[in-house]
């Protein structure tokens, strides 16, 4: 237990520390760094907490020990069953405070970037890319999170050849960075006159949106052309240069946005969506460079991987990388898709705690 005090009490420390800074001139003076304290702060406050609780239990237990070398039997009674009570709520902290203490990536509580296409089984490979956008639209709405769109091309027999958008809500990323990979899904095409179950795809990337002080884009290798917005998407369509596309040269990575509803708002979402792409890029590389192997079964970024099967007929969805299977299709394409996103989080905890990721 002393480890786990040792660093609690780092912690502790830590948020201290913020608490003074945030008190200070100097910072209130720089509002962007005002808000990266207190985002860190809130960050630390679970763990200061459970600290708090922990440190009280302890102080009970030690007292209660120590009136166990009293002579009065009743002090004695009191004092047994004061750690009767009190040892198993300590035991019960510390299984939280061991969860608590699981290094957290920094970018699990950024804005989300979202991008779904079409893939195998054409029409219907579109069309469920569209279920897949609105599943995640009406999960968002449920979080109390907002989505904007970067980028839609409509197919012809309905869904999305592509559509791109951004997640904005605390945690974010943090709840959809599983959501990467290819989704299989299996039904009856209204197509199909002879009732045949066919099998389409849908690929799905989730990256977290970075902000400018976390990654700093080198604008020397960054190409901007603006153009004719095309397809639906209101008045403004066609009739201005709104649309942006943005490349970066030495990856070849090129984000395209015309949804907004000028050059300049554009622009910023096509900025903020290829720092995202390219910091992900770049910390890939940086992983192989290091030798590093992924051995979580979990996956965040390859889009090719079959992570999950949606099967129309038996209202069955399974997640094939922790092995669940939930009966409830229907909900579940409704946008409640707390069960599936809990089991994915918890299984991420499970391998950390035991040193697989």
């Amino acid at each position: 237990m002393s480890a786990i005090i040792e660093r609690l009490q780092k912690i502790e420390d830590r948020y201290n520390e913020i608490n003074d800074l945030l008190i200070s001139d100097e910072i209130i003076s720089q509002p962007k760094l005002m808000g990266k304290l207190a985002k860190e702060q809130a960050g630390l406050k679970q763990a200061v907490d459970a600290y708090e609780e922990l440190k009280s239990l302890n102080s009970r237990i030690d007292e209660a020990h120590q009136l166990l070398k009293e002579d009065d039997h009743e002090i004695k009674e009191m004092a047994h069953l004061e750690i009767e009570e009190c040892e198993p709520l300590r035991e019960e902290l510390l299984e939280k405070i061991e969860v608590l203490l699981i290094p957290k990536d920094p970018v699990d509580d950024n804005n989300a970037i979202v991008e779904i296409r079409g893939a195998a089984g054409g029409d219907e490979g579109n069309i469920f890319a569209g279920d897949l956008y609105r599943m995640y639209a009406r999960y968002a709405e449920t979080q109390g999170w907002k989505t904007d769109i970067i980028e839609m091309m409509e197919a012809e027999a309905g869904g999305f050849t592509l559509v791109s958008f951004i997640v904005k809500g605390d945690g974010a990323y943090g709840q959809l960075k599983f959501e990467s990979g290819s989704h299989r899904v299996q039904r009856v095409p209204k197509t199909e006159t002879q009732g045949r179950i066919h099998t389409s795809t849908a690929t799905v990337l989730v990256s977290p949106e970075i902000a400018e002080d976390e990654y700093e884009l080198n604008m020397n290798d960054i190409e901007i052309e603006t153009m004719r917005a095309s397809g639906a998407g209101g008045q403004h369509v066609n009739k201005t240069d709104s649309a942006v596309r943005i490349t970066h040269i030495p990856t070849g990575i090129f984000v395209k946005c015309q949804d907004g509803r000028s050059q300049i708002e554009n622009r910023a979402t096509a900025l903020n969506t290829i720092r995202a792409k390219v910091y992900a890029e770049m910390k890939r590389i940086e992983d192989e460079a290091k030798g590093k192997e992924r051995k979580s079964k979990l996956g965040t970024g390859d889009r090719s991987e079959k992570i999950r099967t949606y099967n129309y007929p038996q209202n069955r969805v399974t997640d094939h990388r922790i092995g669940l299977t939930i009966t409830q299709l229907d909900r579940i394409m409704e946008g409640k898709m707390d069960d599936v996103i809990a089991g994915l989080l918890q299984e991420e905890q499970r391998q950390k705690l035991a040193g697989e990721n």
